[in-house]
């Protein structure tokens, strides 16, 4: 590989891991950040005053949770570029499962403008604002089975590939059982969730999607890249 290529290469590295950044922050901000502010799911009232005092908050919730999914739509694509010579079947897996999600999380999002028009109308209906919440919440459940699908052949492609460390891929691997198991676990069990072990069982994805995007973006990629296709 001569110099201009290397450098391509590790440039492709750098997209992808800014990309994943901008992941991992909507991401965050919007499922995580925004709901732990406005919803208390056991209290329709207090949730109601919530999302009505801060429905500016609301709807950066939207908007951040819409630019998350769009940049998740083209992240995969660059990584195809950049893990393709490792094994270009794995490579499509990848892309298919991440890919596949999208669509989900963008019709998803409907559930949460039902909610703003519920709440600028005349006569607005608390209870349906909950319901529209937890419609919300039960088509994030649906979408984390390829949240978490995705993550094995990512994790594969980077443990063989030699230009990412190892220990990432198998975290990335194990992340893929995590969202795996919490998705049985919620659809399964109704009290899955006050077990308060969610979070434990997602350690694995969450590390190892981290590590990867600041992997990618500080340190690029090396260009010894190893092919077992």
């Amino acid at each position: 590989m001569n110099q201009e290529s290397k450098l391509s290469f590790r440039n492709t590295g750098r997209v992808a891991g800014l990309l994943y950044l901008v992941v991992v922050i909507t991401g965050i901000y919007s499922l995580g950040y925004v709901p732990s502010l406005l919803i208390v799911w056991n209290h329709p009232d207090i949730t109601f005053s919530n999302i009505v005092n801060h429905e500016f908050l609301f709807r950066l919730g939207i908007v951040s949770g819409l630019i998350c999914y769009t940049f998740f739509l083209f992240l995969p694509l660059v990584l195809y570029k950049l893990l393709k010579p490792v094994h270009k079947t794995y490579a499509i897996y990848m892309v298919v499962l991440a890919i596949v999600s999208v669509p989900i999380s963008f019709i998803n999002m409907q559930n949460k403008f039902a909610v703003l028009s519920i709440i600028s109308s005349e006569r607005p209906e608390k209870d349906l604002v909950m319901f529209y919440l937890n419609q919300y919440d039960y088509g994030n459940l649906i979408v984390q089975i390829f949240w978490g699908l995705w993550l094995f052949p990512l994790g594969y492609l980077i443990f063989k590939s030699g230009i990412i460390p190892k220990f990432l891929g198998i975290l990335l691997m194990l992340g893929c059982l995590s969202y795996l198991i919490n998705f049985f676990g919620n659809a399964l069990f109704l009290n899955y969730s006050e077990l308060g072990i969610s979070s434990y069982v997602r350690l694995p994805a969450t590390l190892g999607e981290i590590g990867t995007c600041l992997w990618l973006l500080i340190m690029g990629t090396k260009s010894n890249i190893i092919s077992t296709d």
